[in-house]
């Protein structure tokens, strides 16, 4: 590992793709653990933390995929894709809910919609009841991702697999963007870890130390070169931000103030990605962190108490805050999803405090462009103004 080091396929951007979260599956309150009609996920709802974030300067905002709990993520995307008028949409798309190429045609329905303003996020979590194997579970998704990439780019599908077998023509499934939407991707597991570096464009990780996620990006970076490939970085976060570090403090303490043990346990468990890798390596974060459940300056992992999966918050004033993420950007983390209690509150707090006085872009196409007319940046392809 001492001799790995972190190949970024954006090295020459400065600055990073700062994107906020739509809790389009629940979730979204003044304190985790007291439901609030205020924040319940209704389209109303939902509906205007996108609108919020795309009129405060967010270049792009994650949709989440959940069986027991909220909306369904396409549909959502669909009808609030014509509200917006300059973020992109991040779709989590849980491999193997829609048959390959109805998936495609639905895909390149929404991008048409968005004029290319969309971008997916690969999901391998299991389908609801579903038992299967790690292993068979990414490669269901690989076999999803390269029939999508042969309809975006060939004429016919022409694909034999372990879990679909088709030839047929891929017309219908023509997408807006030349070589289809970027692919973001999380996961941990060795199965997980090459999937991404052979396929995706956006590696995601959840907060750990600054060592751990070198660590990781090290280790993508070596499996993506055996592929002849780079992959860009990101980083999926809760932030905290206040004029002082002690108001931050307080804020981010009373989140959770009103959260019982085990209704925590109930709200962690009931995802369907509950026991993954990923998961337990933010449960590990939470005990190893120190008594008031920090595990390096400005790194919360309290928030895990109450929510699955991304278990950690960046708490501080808006000097920590971009100085935190300068150090990730000097990493070389090129893409910052984030998400704040309520989130449409806290989206118009960081777009006033922290926002900016941070240099952002889309994240661009590496292959294929965008087809519309749209001036682009000089920084690259694909990368709006």
């Amino acid at each position: 590992m001492d001799n790995l080091k972190i190949e970024i396929r954006s090295p020459h951007l400065e600055g990073a793709e700062v994107s906020w979260f739509a809790p389009i599956c629940n979730g979204d309150d003044r304190y985790l653990g007291e439901r609030s009609m205020n924040h319940k996920s209704t389209f109303e709802n939902t509906s205007q933390i996108v609108l919020t974030a795309d009129k405060n300067g967010f270049r792009n905002i994650l949709c989440p995929s959940s069986y027991q709990v909220g909306q369904d993520t396409l549909p959502f995307v669909s009808a609030v894709a014509p509200m917006t008028e300059q973020i992109n949409l991040l779709a989590a798309i849980r491999c193997g809910e829609i048959h390959p190429p109805m998936l495609a045609r639905t895909l390149a329905t929404i991008d048409h919609i968005l004029k290319g303003r969309f971008t997916i996020n690969i999901i391998s979590s299991p389908l609801p009841g579903e038992e299967m194997s790690s292993e068979d579970r990414y490669q269901r998704s690989r076999e999803v991702i390269e029939i999508l990439k042969q309809i975006w780019t060939q004429d016919d599908i022409d694909y034999k697999g372990k879990f679909y077998n088709l030839k047929l023509s891929s017309s219908p499934g023509k997408p807006y963007q030349n070589g289809g939407p970027l692919l973001y991707f999380g996961g941990y597991s060795p199965a997980a870890v090459d999937l991404c570096a052979e396929h995706c464009d956006v590696y995601l990780m959840w907060p750990e130390t600054e060592g751990n996620l070198r660590k990781l990006m090290e280790n993508m970076s070596a499996k993506a070169a055996s592929y002849g490939r780079k992959i860009d970085f990101g980083l999926r976060v809760h932030v905290v931000v206040r004029e002082t570090e002690e108001e931050a403090r307080a804020y981010a303490d009373s989140i959770v103030s009103k959260l019982e043990v085990e209704q925590g346990k109930e709200i962690r468990e009931r995802a369907l990605d509950a026991k993954s890798y990923g998961v337990s390596r933010q449960a590990e974060m939470r005990e190893i962190a120190e008594d008031d459940g920090y595990i390096e300056p400005h790194m919360w992992t309290g928030i895990g108490r109450g929510r699955s999966g991304c278990g950690a918050a960046l708490v501080g004033n808006p000097d920590q805050i971009v100085e935190k993420l300068n150090r990730y950007m000097d990493m070389g983390i090129r893409a910052f999803i984030f998400s704040g209690y309520p989130h449409k509150e806290e989206c118009e707090r960081f777009a006033k405090l922290v926002l900016p006085r941070l240099k952002t872009f889309s994240m661009p196409k590496v292959q294929g462009k965008v087809t519309s007319e749209e001036p682009m940046s000089p920084l690259g392809a694909g990368i709006r103004i």
